[in-house]
């Protein structure tokens, strides 16, 4: 028996492999970068915790969600096996504990988020350690024609580059073969060292039902009196997932919702209520699954459509997971479409905006500073679509970003500074003083300007930062990063900077197609007359040789095909079309812009809009019954 083998029976409990694990892992502790298609719930962790004990330096797991990260670390140390997480939700104890295991190589395994690649603190602790391996989860996310594109991801590549990471996992379950193009691409992976197992799981049932709103839930609570055992109901918004779990709770089932405004400790105490459940109905948005270590998921029910296939796939994927029968069923309902368009129509600046932005970064010099609510709040985009226009500036060699920097730091003393500097010796000592000299006490918590201080003192500003960061590791201090401020330095300016804005407009609103036509992906999966498995097979590059035989066209050839003419012809009410002209022309910066206005009318918040408080206005969302497109063609035909 070799060494792998050994490990993964010794170490992990198994006598044999999934499929394809045994292939990524060898191409990974044989050196490799590699790429790994699974579907959900077939054993990706496994491609990097195995090389995890197996490499000699640290393995760095990015995952796009705490809960994922604190389940596998559960599961982890169930099996001897030290791991640790870094991210906000840690205490102060927890955080110095998993720094000094990392530190001292106990811990191999370290869970971030991408985002933390943003924290100086992190960065400055990456350059002292070996990462053998960097393992992206959720890698589609690299790609602008996956379904959940993230600016943050497409930067993975070049902190890689910068840490000296010795090779790469991309992970994913749900990759057309255009996307595993861009993952390979991007992460300068051999695509011979991808591997892609099979998608159509057949104890799957998938089908489709079209319902109307007003019984859609009485219909719900059929479909669960009939079902046995633990359910996901997934539903497209925060107040719909509060009220329909109440209502099931009046109906007598034992059911909660989730979503990602509760409290971290609320989410981890339903995490663990339907994991040890075998009757748990959770009413959730998209997020809920994701890491959930829970094979007997017998149902998942889209109340809502789902906004991709991608995300179908992904969250039917989690029900079934020990092979048994499972049903899945998708409730499709026209009333639904309004609202999903909606998700995607505001996430598209006007073109005035941008140009603004565009010309606002071009005017601030060679060398600059800026915070993306900054720049959110001025030109009214949403914080996201203002980072991946950064992040599109940036990749075209406009600019160069250097490493997010702290401008403040704030400290909480948790013991005098004569007991710190009692246990400090020689020249550190007298630095360490002059560091607690130079902070300002509020309340409770002591304020330092960082580089300040570093000026003061004559040295590097990361002496300053190391220093503190040691204070907090030895329990002295509760040290919190304030004021991000992300420095900039351009590189060349365009000839035109109205073409540029312009391309970037277009740029977003390509996107937006995109995103529409997977919207419509799936009214064609329920609308059309062939097995559903077959088809979802066929969008993700695997063709099925023959039907499954029990989903709801094998079953009964049942469709379904909305009639959305009535939405497309709902007329927009007179009296309040007027009153919102006039309403635009007394509040012309936030309302000025047509994609603007058109937000504002079909209930849609953005940075402005809610500044000036106008989401709070009776006449917010009066057309929110109505196609975006619509409401955005009348505003452009009545000037």
């Amino acid at each position: 028996m070799d060494l792998i083998n050994e490990t993964l029976e010794t170490r992990f409990g198994f006598s044999e492999f999934r499929e394809g694990q045994e292939a990524i892992v060898r191409l990974l502790v044989g050196g490799s970068s590699a790429a790994a298609v699974f579907p959900t719930g077939a054993g990706k962790s496994l491609c990097y915790q195995m090389p995890a004990l197996l490499l000699p330096g640290n393995t760095l797991v990015i995952s796009p969600l705490i809960a994922l990260m604190k389940d596998q670390i559960d599961q982890l140390r169930h099996r001897g096996i030290e791991a640790a997480r870094l991210d906000s939700s840690l205490s102060l104890d927890e955080y110095r504990a998993a720094m000094f295991g990392i530190r001292e190589g106990r811990i191999k395994l370290v869970y971030v988020s991408p985002e933390r690649f943003n924290n100086e603190r992190f960065r400055e602790t990456l350059r002292s350690l070996r990462i053998s391996l960097m393992a992206v989860d959720e890698a589609h996310c690299i790609s602008e024609w996956g379904h959940n594109f993230r600016p943050d991801y497409l930067k993975l590549p070049k902190y890689a580059e910068m840490f000296g990471v010795e090779r790469i996992l991309a992970l994913t379950a749900t990759a057309t073969p255009s996307v595993l193009d861009d993952i390979c691409e991007g992460f300068s992976i051999d695509p011979a060292c991808s591997v892609r197992t099979e998608f159509y799981r057949p104890n799957l049932h998938l089908h489709t039902s079209e319902v109307h709103s007003a019984d859609r839930d009485q219909v719900l609570i059929t479909r669960l009196r009939e079902a046995e055992g633990p359910v996901i109901v997934y539903v497209t918004l925060v107040r719909t997932a509060e009220i329909l779990a109440a209502k099931l709770a009046e109906a007598g089932m034992d059911a909660r919702a989730y979503h990602a405004q509760l409290k971290a400790e609320q989410r981890h105490a339903i995490q663990e209520w339907f994991t040890a459940s075998d009757s748990a109905v959770v009413v959730a948005t998209i997020a809920f699954g994701m890491g959930i270590d829970k094979s007997d998921i017998r149902s998942v029910i889209h109340y809502n459509l789902p906004k991709s296939l991608e995300n179908y796939a992904q969250e039917i994927g989690r029900s079934g997971r020990d092979g048994e029968s499972a049903r899945c069923e998708m409730f499709v309902c026209a009333e639904d479409l309004s609202v999903l368009e909606n998700f995607i129509y505001g996430d598209t600046p006007g073109e005035e905006s941008v140009r603004t932005f565009v010309e606002d970064l071009f005017n601030r010099g060679e060398s600059f500073e800026l915070t993306g609510r900054e720049l959110s709040t001025t030109h009214d985009i949403r914080p996201l679509v203002v980072q991946t226009l950064l992040t599109y500036l940036e990749l075209e060699g406009y600019f160069e970003v250097g490493t997010p920097i702290y401008s403040i730091f704030q400290f909480e003393p948790h013991v005098r500074s004569e007991e710190i500097l009692d246990q400090v010796d020689g020249a550190d000592r007298e630095f360490v003083k002059n560091v607690l000299l130079g902070a300002r006490k509020a309340r409770r918590w002591f304020r330092i300007d960082v580089d300040a201080t570093a000026a003061r003192l004559h040295c590097a500003r990361q002496r300053v930062i190391r220093t503190l960061d040691h204070l907090a590791e030895r329990g002295w201090i509760n040290l919190q990063g304030k004021s991000v401020l992300h420095p900039y330095r351009t590189l060349r300016v365009p000839d035109d900077t109205t073409s540029l804005s312009r391309e970037l407009s277009q740029r977003m609103l390509e996107r937006e197609q995109r995103d529409l036509s997977r919207l419509r992906q799936v009214l064609e999966l329920a609308a059309e007359e062939a097995c559903r498995p077959a088809l979802l097979s066929d969008h993700f590059g695997e063709p099925l040789e023959q039907p499954c035989g029990n989903c709801s066209w094998c079953e009964s050839k049942q469709v379904v095909r909305l009639d959305d003419g009535a939405r497309r012809t709902r007329p927009i009410n007179p009296d309040l079309w007027r009153e919102s002209m006039d309403m635009r022309r007394l509040e012309v910066e936030a309302l000025g812009d047509d994609r603007s206005f058109a937000r504002w009318l079909c209930g849609l918040t953005s940075p402005r809009l809610t500044s000036a408080k106008l989401t709070r206005h009776r006449l917010f969302g009066c057309c929110d019954e109505v196609p975006f497109e619509m409401v955005l063609s009348k505003i452009r035909s009545d000037q």
